[in-house]
């Protein structure tokens, strides 16, 4: 395509400068697709100032720097999004852009065609699992933004469904456009993961492995109490594994992971490379992903592309992306996810099913789709 006919468009790319979750993994292979195109002219706003570039390393100040302005600014939050504000409106005029796309939640005002993606309604429907102070900045200003953005996107069918629902916004103004696995995450053979699965004093297929954010709705008390029931033997020869950086009130989890973790039974690794997670993927006996609520669910179609079988939860988004590949179960369920750790353990015909379904079922998702998708929606934005 001619470079004069690409669409220009300006993304916030404010997520992409911390260590990557889920939200900043969508907006980075979103935007490397949307590039990839050949269709989009990318501007990518980065909290000051803006950019051509995918930004691929956190900025390394920026937790402590947030952690200042909360000490001494009033209403940080809000003076913060004023500034990003006064800055974004000044770039998108002297860029000429066309629609601008808010990846996450809250966009910020601009002049014309805005589309912002929303990825669950966990605030309204567990409020309990967020910190009150984020509970109300999302109260008072995602509504009223719904109200001016021209177009809504979300991760799956079932939010979308929810977002039409909760906020009355018009069934033609909301679309799904489904995630997919990044290109490394695919199966990778015992030789391949062996580096990491020795740093982390790991066995191929003799560990069981949690993925994600350790925040209250991921749920992974019960991955804890179910790893707990199996038998002391078992406990010990399949470790439970915790991947991800820690979030907020935790205090409950912290509880129950003092003495599995002391008994080397539960190994937290915190956050790892991209790289490191695909191994860990391939090489684990299962992923247990009993969170409560789920906007899409990124951790289980990453495991199922490397070949690794899922135990989730039979709730909100995830059986539309494990659709009959993964095992389910009520996340509440221990004995559920005890039983089905055990089988996984016990039954070698079953597991490799899993796994072959679980490939299946990866395939289906594609980034290059979602981004056609959300193109599509841009334009759509513009010419209404």
């Amino acid at each position: 395509m001619n470079p004069t006919d690409q669409l220009v468009v300006g993304l916030n790319g404010s997520a992409l400068l911390s260590p990557l979750t889920g939200i900043g993994q969508y907006t980075k292979s979103l935007a490397e697709h949307l590039i990839a195109s050949g269709e989009i002219d990318l501007n990518i706003f980065y909290l000051a100032r803006w950019s051509k570039e995918i930004r691929t390393e956190p900025f390394p100040s920026l937790g402590r720097i947030k952690t200042f302005i909360k000490k001494v600014v009033p209403h940080p939050y809000l003076v913060s999004r004023a500034l990003q504000g006064w800055k974004f409106h000044s770039g998108a005029h002297d860029r000429h852009v066309s629609v601008y796309h808010e990846p996450n939640f809250l966009p910020l005002k601009f002049a014309g065609p805005t589309v912002v993606s929303i990825h669950d309604l966990s605030w309204i429907r567990y409020p309990e699992t967020h910190p009150k102070e984020r509970v109300a900045i999302m109260n008072r200003i995602l509504p009223f933004a719904l109200e001016r953005v021209q177009h809504v996107l979300t991760d799956s069918e079932f939010i979308r469904r929810e977002v039409i629902s909760e906020f009355g916004v018009s069934a033609d103004r909301v679309t799904a456009t489904l995630l997919a696995p990044r290109a490394m995450f695919k199966p990778r053979d015992a030789m391949s993961c062996a580096v990491s699965l020795s740093k982390h004093k790991l066995q191929q297929r003799s560990y069981f492995l949690v993925v994600g954010t350790l925040e209250p709705r991921k749920n992974v008390e019960t991955a804890v109490r179910a790893h707990a029931g199996l038998p002391e033997s078992m406990r010990r020869k399949f470790p439970l594994v915790l991947v991800g950086m820690k979030g907020w009130l935790t205090s409950r989890l912290e509880g129950e992971l003092k003495a599995p973790v002391e008994r080397g039974e539960v190994r937290p690794l915190g956050f790892v490379t991209d790289d490191e997670l695909a191994d860990l993927y391939s090489g684990a006996t299962a992923l247990l992903y009993p969170s409560v609520y789920e906007g899409f669910g990124l951790p289980p179609l990453e495991a199922m592309a490397c070949g690794s079988p899922v135990i989730t939860s039979n709730v909100s988004s995830l059986p539309e992306v494990a659709g009959n590949a993964a095992v389910m179960h009520d996340p509440m369920d221990t004995d559920a996810l005890r039983n089905a750790m055990e089988r996984f353990i016990d039954d070698e015909e079953f597991w490799l099913e899993r796994s072959a379904a679980s490939i299946k079922q990866s395939a289906l998702f594609s980034w290059e789709r979602c981004a056609q998708e959300t193109i599509a929606v841009y334009r759509a934005a513009i010419a209404a």
